[in-house]
């Protein structure tokens, strides 16, 4: 695939207990969706808290920013440039040949980056994945219930980074209608990030970053993590 990412991941909760069966995803378009959440009085002002930091205001919300493909990763170590990226817990929807699936990610982004061109810091770093995915189906209806969570590690010390409900961004039906039009759904090869929480406490790079999505319906959870090697910037 000429500029995407093959993927190998695995469908979780199989019928019967039996082992998750492998499949081949091939993505040949990520998108990043950005300013989803529901409230739009407190995005209204956190948009206003970023304009005063020199942050531009969205065109839209929510804004939906297109980035390589080949960025989509499953690796258990990424490289980034300097010390100042960091990620973002997020559920994922992908589309592939049987249908919908939900996976968990981290839109790890470039923050020196962002305060001068979102789109490019987006573009500035790999976006890692959990191998293991949900049918869409078996989530949907209980969407609000499933929770986000991550932990960063930085100087070997670990804390709680983020933690929250599925509730506070927009359904992904919605977001996939928001994209390409009403009634309408991600083409096959194409997933889609679908928006963060607040972090708790301050934005900041660590060496080790992990994620989760719970199910507490099912029962079951979504993880991933990955360590984050820094390369030097020579100007």
């Amino acid at each position: 695939m000429d500029g995407g990412s093959t993927l190998t991941l695995t469908l979780d909760g199989a019928p019967g207990g039996a082992a998750a069966p492998a499949l081949s995803a091939g993505i040949d378009e990520l998108v990043i969706a950005g300013w989803t959440g529901r409230d739009q009085a407190a995005m209204e002002a956190h948009i206003e808290e970023l304009a005063a930091l020199g942050i531009a205001r969205p065109k839209s919300t929510p804004i939906f920013y297109r980035v390589a493909a080949s960025l989509l990763t499953t690796d258990a170590e990424i490289q980034v440039a300097g010390e100042d990226s960091s990620g973002e817990v997020e559920a994922v929807i992908l589309s592939l040949a049987d249908g919908l699936h939900i996976g968990v990610g981290s839109d790890h982004t470039d923050r020196k980056v962002e305060a001068y061109n979102i789109t490019v810091s987006k573009q500035a770093c790999a976006k890692p994945i959990g191998r293991a995915l949900w049918r869409f189906e078996d989530v949907a209806d209980h969407w609000d219930d499933l929770s986000l969570r991550s932990w960063t590690t930085v100087g070997g010390k670990r804390r709680a980074y983020q933690e929250g409900s599925a509730a506070r961004m927009r359904h992904p039906s919605e977001l996939m209608e928001k994209y390409l039009g009403a009634g309408k759904t991600l083409p096959v090869g194409t997933a889609m990030f679908c928006g963060t929480l607040p972090v708790i406490g301050a934005i900041e790079p660590g060496e080790h970053f992990e994620i989760e999505l719970e199910d507490p319906v099912a029962g079951r959870t979504l993880t991933h993590s990955y360590a984050t090697k820094t390369l030097p910037v020579e100007g």
